[in-house]
């Protein structure tokens, strides 16, 4: 009696969850975790920083996220939580000259999927390193309705399961390598006006790495939704055929 008494009043359970904004919830404290990581990016994120952000103990967030781990993966959950909404309230797009409509509805995903990591840069690590960290059917739900609404939609226009699986994982890889590529840091000075300086060229051998250092001024200009689209047409294009 006395153990579950002690149990009753241990840290975790003496901790207000009622902050700055109220009461806490699941939703809140993701939020709030978000926000943080947007505007401090990921090394500022902490079970005690994000307490502060909330006006509540570091201790209260536990019952919200059981560790670190968890929070990180709540991120995960808070980005596609995020690409679900935008997809549920936009009209699906229509097949356009003789295109199957799988393929378009892969399109539309694909664009507002660039749209939410643009949104988000400072996440987007974590799609990738979580993805390799968390077993598939532990991964947070919003992430498992996002891969059952695609591949729903794959075998739903017909596509047998290994060829829906292997789009799926085209798709996915494309989207991700694009999103980190486009997101990948370029600048190696922000004060320095001269483009080339501004980029680290200098820091480039011209002997070693002459394509590289020619090319550098482009691969710092995002090739954008319209690059994102152009890939994505000949990957379905192939697998269309």
């Amino acid at each position: 009696m006395a153990k579950e008494q002690d149990e009753q009043s241990g840290p975790a359970r003496r901790a207000s969850d009622r902050g700055r904004y109220g009461r806490l919830s699941r939703e809140r404290v993701l939020a709030s975790a978000l926000e943080l990581v947007d505007r401090e990016g990921l090394s500022a994120l902490s079970m005690r920083r994000l307490g502060a952000e909330l006006g509540v103990e570091a201790m209260a967030l536990y019952r919200y996220a059981a560790s670190k781990d968890a929070l990180l993966d709540g991120l995960v959950e808070a980005l596609y939580l995020e690409l679900e909404e935008r997809l549920t309230a936009d009209a699906p797009p229509a097949a356009t000259g003789g295109t199957p409509a799988w393929q378009e509805e892969l399109r539309g995903v694909a664009r507002t999927a660039y749209d939410v990591c643009l949104a988000h840069p400072q996440v987007v690590p974590l799609l990738a390193t979580r993805m390799l960290a968390v077993p598939l059917a532990q991964q947070p739900a919003a992430v498992l309705r996002h891969h059952e609404r695609v591949l729903a939609s794959l075998r739903h226009a017909g596509l047998e399961s290994a060829r829906a699986a292997a789009v799926f994982r085209a798709f996915t890889a494309w989207l991700l390598g694009y999103v980190t590529v486009e997101l990948r840091p370029m600048v190696d000075n922000p004060d320095e006006p001269d483009p080339a300086f501004r980029l680290g060229l200098h820091r480039l051998s011209s002997q070693e790495l002459p394509t590289l250092r020619e090319t550098a001024p482009a691969l710092a200009e995002r090739g954008g939704p319209e690059g994102l689209a152009a890939g994505l047409d000949v990957l379905l294009t192939t697998f269309g055929d």
